[in-house]
């Protein structure tokens, strides 16, 4: 794989398998896979539930912006985002022209697979109805910043990886 930016970006919500998906992809490619979410953890030294409750969501998405801008710079493999990184519009302008792909679900596999009960900040009250108004507002954002939209419903992360590959039509090494 040539070039310094990513050859595939995940976006989609929390739960949704960006970074299962992303490793399966990357070894297909024989590239790494970064997940934006991990590096802050690993610069902050804390869990980002931390960081949202000590410092709040604003700190956070700052944070998260730095590291998408960063990881979009120079990372040349699978790139897993957060599920909120969209939010930002300097990161849906630096999105423009990347080869990104909208991981997609809907609330009854959130449930299955999240189980909406775990530590997720945004979550903390009334899970079920937050993820509904979490999906309604960024699904928008996922499907502007996305070449492809892949469903993840009822599938394994090895059958959304083909997807994702098949979609951008990419070739394993």
């Amino acid at each position: 794989m040539s070039g310094t930016g990513p050859v595939v970006v995940l976006v989609g919500p929390m739960g949704v398998g960006k970074t299962t998906v992303g490793e399966l992809i990357a070894e297909r490619l024989g590239v790494l896979c970064r997940d934006t979410d991990a590096d802050i953890v690993a610069a902050q030294g804390r869990p980002i539930a931390d960081i949202f409750v000590e410092d709040g969501e604003e700190h956070f998405r700052a944070l998260e912006s730095a590291a998408v801008r960063t990881a979009l710079a120079g990372h040349p493999g699978v790139l897993a985002l957060g599920g909120g990184a969209i939010l930002d519009p300097d990161t849906r302008r630096l999105l423009a022209g990347v080869p990104v792909v909208f991981l997609d679900m809907g609330l009854r596999e959130a449930v299955k697979r999240v189980g909406l009960d775990t530590a997720r900040p945004l979550l903390a009250v009334n899970p079920r109805q937050k993820w509904r108004e979490l999906m309604e507002a960024r699904r928008p954002l996922y499907t502007e910043v996305a070449r492809a939209v892949v469903s993840t419903e009822g599938r394994t992360p090895e059958d959304v990886a083909d997807a994702v590959m098949d979609a951008l039509e990419l070739k394993t090494v």
